[in-house]
């Protein structure tokens, strides 16, 4: 999630990584359940090394030939960063992202290499990028880890930025799209469900969905700044939403009382009758979603072509900017 231009030169489009901030967390839970993080922090250690490899790989005082000596951080040799008229995040080149992994529509569709769709989460277009979106998976991402542990946190991770990856590329079809924003949104929308899911054991119930909600507004509302992939944001935090509902159940606060009862004797189910039909409803669109999406995709459809207000979902023309039709 990052406050990012990914419109280098070339021009492309920067998942943005705001100001995330984790709902409260005023609610009755089970004391002896409690997650070591891990996988987070080896999350954000993965994304460090691949930007540090980007780097080299870009070696700017090589490649770049058109600007030499215009290099930024000159100093860091073939780890300076590119121009900042062609980079203003303090990266690498458009062409170095590409040759990494970057989400390009073309390359996906025409070249059959749908593991730019993955790949992409995992790459930034700066420092600065790459810095927004991981103090927000530490700020984020740690906490959840804690109460739900890796494998539920993972999941929500991984497939949130895969659906944003493929929201991303049904609208954006001539830039290039980098960064770890769709899956942050989706760790958003997974708290949004969880609350939602879980709402018989919280205390403060209206503070804490007021608190969540301005917090998602805000972001997706930046998101709407030229140059900032909205539709990656949109996608991760649909993906997370319902994979929330599916993945992050609480048991109900009677039932664990139960355990204090004698082997066998059981009052209450685990769960409440509408945590199994919200389960189950977004399952269902889960995977439909999802389907319909990657058809339409590998079919070389835009999505433009069934929405087409949609292009106020990643920019908003006003007075001092114009969005880019593509």
């Amino acid at each position: 999630m990052s406050s990012a231009r990914r419109d280098l030169e070339s021009g492309g489009a920067t998942k943005n990584a705001t100001t995330y901030s984790a709902a409260p967390t005023n609610y009755v839970f089970d004391p002896e359940v409690h997650w070591t993080s891990w996988l987070v922090p080896l999350f954000v250690a993965v994304n460090v090394v691949v930007f540090v490899v980007a780097m080299y790989v870009n070696d700017c005082p090589r490649n770049n030939l058109a600007f030499e000596g215009d290099c930024v951080a000159t100093f860091l040799g073939r780890f300076s960063f590119q121009p900042l008229r062609e980079n203003p995040l303090f990266g690498p080149s458009s062409s170095t992202l590409s040759k990494m992994g970057a989400l390009r529509w073309y390359d996906v569709v025409n070249q059959h290499e749908g593991w730019r769709l993955v790949t992409c989460i995992w790459l930034h277009a700066g420092i600065v990028h790459l810095a927004a979106n991981m103090l927000s998976l530490v700020f984020i991402g740690i906490r959840l880890e804690q109460q739900f542990g890796f494998v539920r946190i993972g999941i929500i991770y991984l497939l949130s930025g895969f659906g944003g990856s493929v929201l991303s590329s049904l609208f954006i079809r001539n830039n290039i799209s980098v960064g770890a924003s769709g899956a942050l949104f989706g760790l958003l929308g997974a708290m949004l469900s969880e609350l939602i899911t879980n709402w018989s054991i919280y205390t403060n119930k209206a503070a804490a969905l007021f608190t969540l909600l301005f917090i998602i507004v805000i972001n997706l509302a930046i998101g709407m700044l030229p140059h900032v992939d909205n539709f990656a944001h949109i996608g991760g935090f649909l993906t997370g939403f319902l994979l929330g509902f599916v993945l992050l159940l609480r048991p109900q606060f009677g039932w664990l009382e139960q355990r204090r009862f004698p082997a066998g004797v059981r009052l209450k189910s685990k769960y409440k009758p509408y945590q199994y039909v919200l389960w189950t409803v977004s399952l269902i669109l889960l995977i439909v979603g999802l389907s319909i999406a990657l058809v339409m995709l590998f079919r070389g459809e835009s999505g433009y072509d069934h929405c087409h207000w949609c292009h106020y979902l990643t920019c908003v023309p006003t007075s001092r900017w114009k969005c880019d039709d593509n």
